[in-house]
C-alpha cells in the first residue's frame, strides 16, 4: 500500500461522510433559520424553542433519506472490504 492508496481511501471516506451527513446538516441549517426569524418576528426569546422542530426534522430526515444513507454506507464498505487483497498484495 502506498500513499496514494492512503490518499484516495481518505478522499473516498471524507467524501461518503460528507454526503451521508449533508442532509442532517442541511435540514437543521433550515429549521433553525426558520425558528429564528419566527422568534425574531415575536419577540419571543426562549434559547430551548429550537430543540423540538430540529428533533423533529431530525427524525422526519432519518424516515425518509435513511434507506440512501445506509445504501451508501454499505456499497463503500463492500467495496473497500473487496478491494482489500488488491491492495496489500504479495
Amino acid at each position: 500500500m502506498n500513499a496514494d492508496t492512503v490518499t484516495s481511501l481518505a478522499m473516498q471516506a471524507l467524501t461518503i461522510t460528507l454526503e451521508v451527513s449533508m442532509p442532517f446538516l442541511l435540514t437543521g441549517l433550515a429549521v433553525g433559520l426558520v425558528v429564528s426569524v419566527l422568534q425574531a418576528v415575536t419577540s419571543i426569546q426562549e434559547p430551548t424553542l429550537t430543540f423540538i422542530p430540529k428533533i423533529l426534522a431530525t427524525g422526519a430526515v432519518m424516515a425518509i433519506a435513511g434507506p440512501w444513507m445506509l445504501d451508501q454506507m454499505l456499497v463503500y464498505v463492500h467495496n473497500l472490504y473487496v478491494s482489500i487483497p488488491s491492495m496489500v498484495g504479495p
